[in-house]
């Protein structure tokens, strides 16, 4: 592959993973919510807001680890990659989850600027899993949990 083709195709991913192209960004979908809003639960949907975006930080967290380190162990599935149903959050686990989740992102962002040609090479563990497909296993995980997060608003009537 041509090298400026691959700065191109980096450019873009990064540009997907932050701004969701044409889906509303994550960090659109989380702003402004009242923080009395995230625990609840719309009747027939089994997660709060609060929830959903706890599942997307520890599995974007999972995502990073696995691209960036040989010896991470992911956690037990589906358990490890989703708070309990009781699970609620005070201000601070809320606070501090949606700055993990952008934090780890832009960690993500860094590993894939500095990739090169290393974004086509498979890891020398895993399954044939490349620096490519978990960032594009990342920003459509993301995207799909995003949109939950716009549907829960919209019950909830905090979303136009």
């Amino acid at each position: 592959m041509v090298e400026g083709t691959t700065t191109i195709l980096i450019s873009n991913l990064i540009h997907l993973l932050k701004k969701g192209n044409a889906h509303v960004s994550l960090e659109d979908a989380l702003k402004g919510i009242p923080f009395d809003l995230i625990n609840k639960v719309p009747e027939g949907l089994p997660y709060s807001i609060w929830q959903i975006a706890e599942h997307i930080r520890i599995a974007q967290w999972d995502i990073l680890e696995f691209s960036r380190n040989a010896k991470h162990v992911s956690p037990e599935w589906p358990k490890g990659y989703w708070p309990a149903s009781s699970s609620v959050a005070n201000k601070h686990d809320w606070e501090k989850c949606v700055s993990q989740i952008i934090n780890d992102r832009e960690s993500f962002i860094e590993l894939i600027q500095n990739a090169g040609e290393e974004l086509f090479k498979p890891f020398p563990y895993g399954n044939e899993q490349t620096l490519l497909r978990e960032t594009l296993v990342l920003a459509d995980h993301n995207s799909y949990h995003t949109a939950e997060i716009i549907v829960i608003r919209r019950l909830l009537k905090n979303w136009e």
